[in-house]
């Protein structure tokens, strides 16, 4: 029963595997061995481990130095986990890169209280030059982020690091903590750090592609943002109106019964380059609506309403596999699609299409992709076999 489950192992043209991946209960004894022994020899150019907050981050933290061949090793608390089984919980999954089909290199932002932005932009431009002149032949690239998911700061770091990456995409979640918002964390370098971000910049012989996807489709009711607290991203007033109240007067509710789930089926949404993006509230604090990414006054809200969540992941991720099936997707998904997912008593048959289509990862408190931060949302990168290259 806590044999470690290794996935989808995806073959290259050689018969090895592409992208490694396994998972087992936090509660087995020596779980980071058992997933060595899962992923298997490498070398690997990176490891991610992305860990059930019923873990001891820290202790797991101390015994990562030195394992998996000494390969560098970053991860993040999770909101709940994906791994071959789908949606799971109490886990930690891992997510092996062969070096045989990738170079990586860790950029970690230990302290986003002190973003510098023009020596981060530094950083990157300086790092993605060195994982081309080590291997020019390879043209896939992405970023890959996990960010601490209660320091309110991804907006402002998602917007640093896209000046920096020029063309590459990026994408990222924010570290989770199951539903309880305490303490989430990222791992990296032996550590388990709050506060803190960790950046992969990953170079590759295989197609690769960076995606983002919702579900939910914008209304015609909109609401406006009168009176905010943008540094702890604290709407209280809507329509010059107490922020809870007049949500729920939107919505036919009684304010009493506002909860995480009537936001995750009723989200808001901000329009941003012709697009609609999520800004997802989190919480009701009296009045007051607390939110998930940045909100500020004078923010035309739209409502949101989901299409079927089941159906519309199939078609997506049939879209992916229009070229050539991916080998492996890696995906950051957020906690209020899984909260969805389980209201409506669907959580089987998305854990289904997860399965078939190989994805792998974790629930998060938010997703980066490019330079925005953004909610309920999957965003992740498809990866290729390299000889389906185009």
């Amino acid at each position: 029963m806590n044999q470690p489950r290794e996935g989808f192992p995806a073959p290259d043209a050689a018969g090895a595997v592409l992208v490694a991946r396994a998972s087992v209960p936090v509660s087995v004894p020596h779980p980071l061995r058992r997933l060595e022994e899962a992923l298997g020899a490498g070398p690997f150019a990176l490891v991610v481990l992305f860990v059930s907050p019923e873990a001891d981050l820290d202790a797991l933290a101390l015994r990562l130095p030195g394992r998996f061949g000494g390969a560098p090793v970053i991860g993040c608390s999770t909101a709940g986990e994906i791994s071959a089984e789908g949606y799971t919980e109490g886990e930690i999954v891992a997510v092996g890169l062969p070096a045989a089909h990738f170079a990586a290199d860790v950029l970690p932002v230990p302290d986003l209280s002190v973003l510098e932005r023009d020596a981060l932009i530094g950083r990157l431009i300086r790092s993605r030059q060195a994982l081309a002149r080590e291997r020019p032949d390879w043209e896939g690239e992405f970023a890959f982020l996990m960010v601490d998911g209660l320091s309110v700061r991804e907006d402002e770091l998602a917007a640093a690091l896209a000046s920096g990456l020029g063309p590459v995409p990026l994408f990222g979640g924010s570290a989770g903590d199951g539903t309880r918002f305490g303490a989430t964390y990222v791992l990296h370098e032996g550590q388990a750090l709050r506060n803190a971000a960790v950046l992969a910049l990953v170079r590759t012989d295989c197609r690769v592609r960076v995606f983002s996807l919702d579900h939910l489709v914008p209304t015609e009711a909109r609401m406006v943002v009168t009176e905010a607290d943008p540094a702890r991203r604290i709407v209280r007033a809507i329509n010059a109106e107490p922020a809870a109240q007049e949500y729920a007067r939107l919505l036919g509710k009684d304010p009493a019964q506002l909860t995480t789930f009537t936001f995750a089926a009723h989200p808001v949404a901000v329009r941003i380059g012709g697009r609609h993006h999520v800004r997802a509230i989190r919480a009701v604090e009296g009045s007051d609506l607390v939110f998930f990414s940045a909100i500020d006054e004078g923010v035309v809200l739209t409502l949101a309403e989901p299409q079927d969540m089941v159906a519309h992941l199939g078609r997506e991720m049939a879209a992916l596999s229009a070229a050539g099936r991916p080998a492996a997707i890696l995906a950051c998904d957020c906690i209020l699609r899984r909260m969805e997912a389980q209201e409506k008593q669907k959580t089987g048959a998305v854990s289904a299409i997860l399965r078939e289509h190989g994805v792998v990862g974790f629930s998060t408190y938010g997703e980066q992709w490019n330079a925005m931060h953004v909610n309920q949302t999957m965003t992740g990168v498809a990866i290729y076999a390299a000889e389906e290259r185009e």
